[in-house]
């Protein structure tokens, strides 16, 4: 039984190793020209998204949380989600521009290397609803705008359906709105955990 929990017990850490692994390879087959290719990284992305779930899963039901797995969950989902965003300024630019790709970015590494910072100090940190409202965002636009990446590319029933949607600039607008929520969690975020600053410079 002792061998069984042990077992059990990586397996969290080894799906969030694989995630982990599984955004670079995501990232190489989207940005690749055959539509083949963009097709299968999203079979990709989503089997990434799964393994989430599954470490999830199995770390609440067996209560086998760890430090290390406490810090390599958000760590994989948060370069998960980074790749797929890399990845729609070359869909198209304009309405997916980098300087947008960057606040999304700049915003998650910040928030995320506080956490890592209260997780070291042991200080407890405050979670707001509406950061989970952000994430859901996220995950919506991103799945619908790498869908669009490859209907665009092909030469299908759909494709002209997407190319008409494209011309409305609507994922342009939900592009923006997407970045408003981000910075604004981002910012609400700094301001309900501003003890960790106070700390920190207590620290010093």
């Amino acid at each position: 039984m002792n061998l069984y929990l042990i077992a059990v017990k990586n397996v969290p850490n080894i799906l969030s190793v694989i995630r982990i692994l599984m955004a670079p390879l995501f990232l190489f087959m989207y940005l690749q020209d055959e539509l083949i290719w963009r097709s299968l990284s999203i079979a990709v992305f989503v089997a990434a998204a799964i393994t989430d779930i599954f470490d999830g899963y199995i770390a609440r039901t067996y209560n086998v949380e760890s430090p290390s797995g406490v810090f390599l969950d958000p760590l994989a989902d948060k370069i998960l989600t980074f790749a797929g965003f890399i990845c729609l300024p070359f869909i198209d630019p304009v309405q997916f521009p980098w300087w947008a790709i960057g606040f999304i970015v700049a915003r998650d590494v910040v928030v995320t290397l506080l956490r890592v910072y209260a997780d070291y100090k042991n200080i407890p940190i405050e979670t707001r609803q509406s950061a989970k409202l952000k994430t859901l965002l996220q995950m919506v636009f991103l799945y619908i705008a790498l869908l669009i990446g490859v209907f665009l590319q092909a030469d299908i029933m759909f494709s002209s359906y997407v190319h008409s949607l494209m011309d409305t600039f609507i994922m342009g607008w939900f592009m923006i709105i997407v970045v408003v929520v981000t910075v604004y969690t981002g910012i609400e975020y700094l301001v309900v955990n501003r003890h960790l600053f106070a700390r920190s410079k207590a620290d010093g």
